[in-house]
């Protein structure tokens, strides 16, 4: 079964991003507003990274110098 909450953040995410969707086995609903996801960073265990800026599927990219690809 696909679990399209792991699909919504692109494969070129940060291995250490993670998010409430991880370990939720429901069914994706598409009328729910992304902001109402949770994420934080696996090396911070908070939603700052450890260069002290936000995380989320935008934020975590190759530009941040703690960014860890797939």
């Amino acid at each position: 079964m696909e679990r399209p909450a792991l699909s919504v953040v692109g494969q070129d995410r940060c291995t250490r991003l993670a998010w409430k969707g991880l370990y939720i086995d429901a069914d994706w609903d598409p009328t729910a507003p992304q902001s109402e996801r949770t994420y934080w960073c696996q090396r911070t265990y908070n939603c700052l990274g450890p260069d002290g800026k936000l995380v989320d599927e935008y934020e975590c990219n190759p530009a941040r110098p703690c960014y860890q690809s797939l």
